[in-house]
């Protein structure tokens, strides 16, 4: 996994999230969920075509535990 690029990046904050996975059916390509649930996230930043998307999984967030970090 690359971490080379300048896009935005998803952030979870563990504590905040309670496993209902409404980040991974929003954002597949970034986001799988561990065998709790727990999302696991990509890491490499966002492809412009995505970050619209990422936006859409943040703000649906039911706990707020999904951030997007701005550009690195």
């Amino acid at each position: 996994m690359s971490r080379r690029g300048t896009g935005p990046r998803l952030a979870v904050n563990p504590i905040t999230c309670l496993a209902h996975g409404m980040c991974a059916e929003l954002l597949p390509e970034y986001v799988k969920l561990d065998e709790w649930g727990y999302p696991i996230l990509n890491g490499d930043p966002l492809p412009p075509d995505l970050v619209a998307h990422a936006k859409r999984a943040v703000a649906d967030c039911p706990t707020l535990a999904l951030r997007l970090d701005p550009t690195s």
